[in-house]
This record gives C-alpha cells, structure tokens and sequence, in this order.
C-alpha cells in the first residue's frame, strides 16, 4: 500500500465515526483556542504599547521618585536595590518624593540643549461636567507646564498651548483631549474652546483641545484633562511626586543628556558622592519592554492550561483508537489475510490518531486567532496572527496524535490475522 491509500483509507475511517472523532476534536480544539487565543490578545496588546509609547519617541525620559511597579504575576518588586560596590543606600531617603522645589531647581539648572518639562499627577477618576452634561468617573487629570505637550507627544488641534503666566499664576484654565470633546461637545471642537467646564465644584476655561492620539484606548491617552501644575497644587492634593520629563534634541545625544540629568539632580537631592541615586530615570522604552515583561506570566499561564488540556485529549484519543483497534479486529485479520503488513496496519493507526489532532488543532488556531483578535479590536490595533504560535501549535498537536496513537497501532500491527478473523 503506497502512502496515499494508507491516507484515504485513514481518512474514510475518521468520517465514519463523527460522534467519537467530534469529541476528541473539540477538546483538541479547546486547549489550542485558550493557548492561540492568549497568545494573539498579548500580541495585540505589546502592539498597541508600542503603538502609544512610539509617539513620545526614543529621544525622552522622565525623572521619577521611584521605578514604576508595573505587574501582573510574581512576586512585587522591592523598592530597595541592591547597593553597588563603595555605595550606600540610606533608608532615610528612600522612597522620597521630588518636591516642587527640586523640581523647579532641576528645570532652571539643566544646561544642556532639551526641552524639560515638569508635570504632577492630579487624579485618575475624575468627573467631568458641562452644563447639564457629564463624563465617566474615570477621567485622567495631569498637571503640565507650558511644555508639557511637546514632551508627551501630545499637540494641540484647536486653541492654545499654556504660556508662563497661565503655568505661574495657576489659573483655572484647561486642555482637554478628543474623548471629552466627543462627550461633552458633540465632537465641536472648535465650540468646545472657551467654554467653561467644572472638575467637581471648580469652574476652568478650556483653552485648548488635543489632536487624537490615534490607537490609544490601552491607555486612555485622549480621555484626559491636562491643568497647570501649579493649579494642581492648590487645588488637589498637594502631596505627592512631580517628574520630570526630559526630551533632547538629537537622539545621538541621549546617553549624555541621562547622564548629565543624573549628575545635576544628585546635587538637587543633595546626595552624598557614596549615595546610590534615590530617584529612577524611566525612558519610554524600558516601560513597553517592564510591560511585556509582565505579560509573560499570563502567557505562561496560557501555556500550562493548552497543555493540561491537550494532555486529557490524549488520554481520550488514545482509548478512542484502543476501541477502534478492538472494533475493527476481524476487518485488520481481512486485510493482513490479503497481504497488508504490519507496518502498513500501524501506519493507518498512527494516520488516523494524527489526522484527528490535526483537525482539532486547525479548528482551534481559527478560533484562538478570532477570540484574540476580538481583543485587538478593544484596542484598536492590526490584525494579529502569531504566526510562530501558529506553526507551535500544529506541531505540538502533530506530536500529540502521534503519541497517543502509538500504542494503539503497535497493538493493532502485532494482531495475528488469524486470531483476528476468528474475534467476535
């Protein structure tokens, strides 16, 4: 028999039993849907942070108090670091907020050509409102200064930017971004300029509206109301860190330019010359690659439940082939009778277990990839196919039919035709 009976003759014998190879498919097909659906939405969301954080450029940092302790599994990161050789890391200054002070002193010193802006986290939840109109309780509010747009990637579509007096005085004036606009002004851009909206019970005057920043839904980066900083002192909680935001005029001068921050806000911090710095220099690549980092336990998790679940399938199909081979007793006694040989019987078996994982594996890669991409649709980014995935999953379930018909083939090829004809 050439390959290509062995494949029909298999093939004719999968059909005929729909009920038996239906069930064994779809367990085959869960466990790959979980792994390629899990696998496909990560890669949707590392693309959509790439996406955000591309726009802010690879020639930006920020000055922080701290590293951001960004996780989704494991244990959490200590803010204590490991001292390096001749160094000391006193508890006193550890987690010590950047003051106003520091700030301003950081922002007038720097000598060197970038552009330092100087920003305060406000609120995160938020209520907007306009007359009889209001927004979710989940708006961003930000504290910038007159250059805080250029540094966040963000420009501005109608009206103004902020000036020194507005950034000085703290007055109550406002950016606002497109999601505002579309929910308070009916997407009026230009209406919405000067008209007088309330952050609780506080009146600010919209001076100006923001340009959409495209695939941003990850982060919500147009749902968000940008003040003065200053403003933000005095009006909201006047605790808390400023950062820093530092964007150089040539990439080529980056290095130096971390290293020049680094040194000038040592002196700001008044840290001793055997003081480890106090503060984090977080550059917008290094917080796409913490976030993917982090991703990777739900993609392990995904991993252990594709292979639990492909570990039960196995099992089933490899009594499902057993039965087979005992059904079928007298029909392979027929076929060695008129000359099939053993191996020729063992390749039909191992045909038949392997085209049934096959055909849950395809069935489940279609899916995995359509529930995946459901996510990328949430966050506005391409259609995803993780190809290398893709390519893993056929031959993990290629492997897995192989396995669990094994020993059914074995058996079935060792059965003495003559025994066989004489089963009932």
């Amino acid at each position: 028999m050439k390959i290509g009976d062995i494949l029909s003759l298999s093939w004719r014998t999968v059909k005929s039993n729909r009920l038996r190879t239906g069930i064994t498919v779809a367990i085959i097909a869960f466990g790959i849907m979980a792994l390629i659906g899990i696998i496909t939405a990560i890669e949707a969301m590392n693309q959509s942070l790439y996406e955000n954080f591309s726009i802010l450029g690879a020639n930006s940092f920020t000055i922080r108090y701290k590293e951001r302790n960004i996780r989704f599994g494991g244990p959490p990161k200590s803010n204590l670091s490991v001292s390096k050789k001749g160094t000391r890391q006193r508890a006193s200054m550890l987690d010590k907020f950047i003051s106003y002070d520091e700030a301003r002193m950081f922002k007038e010193r720097l000598n060197f050509p970038a552009t330092v802006s100087i920003s305060k986290f406000a609120s995160g939840n938020e209520t907007i409102f306009f007359e009889e109109k209001k927004t979710n309780p989940n708006v961003r509010v930000m504290g910038g200064d007159e250059n805080y747009l250029l540094n966040s990637g963000y420009q501005i579509e109608s009206g103004r930017d902020f000036n020194l007096t507005d950034v000085e005085s703290g007055s109550n004036v406002a950016i606002i971004g497109k999601d505002l606009v579309d929910k308070l002004f009916k997407g009026r851009t230009e209406y919405a300029v000067g008209k007088t909206i309330r952050i609780g019970a506080i009146p600010y005057r919209i001076v100006g509206v923001l340009q959409p920043r495209g695939a941003s839904s990850f982060l919500a980066l147009d749902n968000i109301v940008i003040l003065t900083y200053n403003n933000v002192r005095r009006v909201f909680n006047n605790s808390g860190s400023f950062n820093m935001s530092v964007k150089v005029n040539d990439f080529k001068m980056m290095e130096a330019a971390v290293g020049e921050a680094t040194g000038l806000f040592r002196v700001v911090r008044k840290l001793h010359f055997k003081d480890e710095e106090n503060f984090y220099i977080d550059r917008s690549d290094s917080l796409v690659e913490t976030l993917k980092n982090t991703l990777r336990y739900v993609q392990y998790a995904a991993m252990v439940i594709g292979i639990i679940t492909l570990l039960g399938a196995a099992i089933g199909l490899t009594n499902i082939m057993l039965v087979a081979v005992n059904e079928r007793t007298r029909e392979i006694g027929l076929v060695k009778s008129i000359g099939a040989t053993a191996l020729h019987i063992r390749d039909q078996f191992l045909w038949e277990s392997i085209l049934i994982s096959l055909m849950g594996a395809a069935i489940g890669i279609l899916l995995g990839v359509a529930v995946g991409n459901l996510f990328s649709l949430f966050l506005q980014t391409g259609f995803v196919v993780p190809w290398l995935w893709v390519i893993i999953g056929v031959v993990i379930c290629f492997i897995t039919g192989l396995a669990a018909g094994l020993y059914p083939a074995l058996k079935a090829a060792k059965l003495d035709p003559i025994m066989a004809l004489r089963h009932e």
